[in-house]
């Protein structure tokens, strides 16, 4: 599962043997603290995904549960401030938007 934030990004996903825990990982240094600031993350080179984390199931439905709650924007692509995150964010919207139905 992909999870864009205005300050973060991160991938979640349940790894073979792991039921209570899912693997949380992130590109860019820091997003997963950032969402999950108790993780401990560790680096991964070699891996398409440098950084990451195992954190408990329950903690991250917790974290989008209160992500949800929170949600104050009117427009996603406003709310991100970094500018070199916004470019990003805007080349999965463009890509989305070539697949759209029309």
């Amino acid at each position: 599962m992909w999870i864009f934030l205005p300050d973060s990004f991160i991938s979640v996903v349940r790894k073979p043997g792991d039921t209570d825990t899912l693997t949380v990982r992130e590109r860019i240094k820091g997003d997963i603290e950032s969402v999950f600031p108790q993780a401990q993350v560790e680096v991964n080179k070699g891996t398409d995904y440098k950084y990451r984390a195992r954190v408990p199931r329950e903690a991250v439905a917790q974290v989008l549960h209160d992500q949800v709650m929170g949600l104050h924007w009117s427009n996603f692509k406003g709310a991100v401030k970094s500018s070199k995150r916004h470019d990003a964010y805007m080349g999965v919207w463009r890509a989305m938007y070539a697949v759209q139905d029309r």
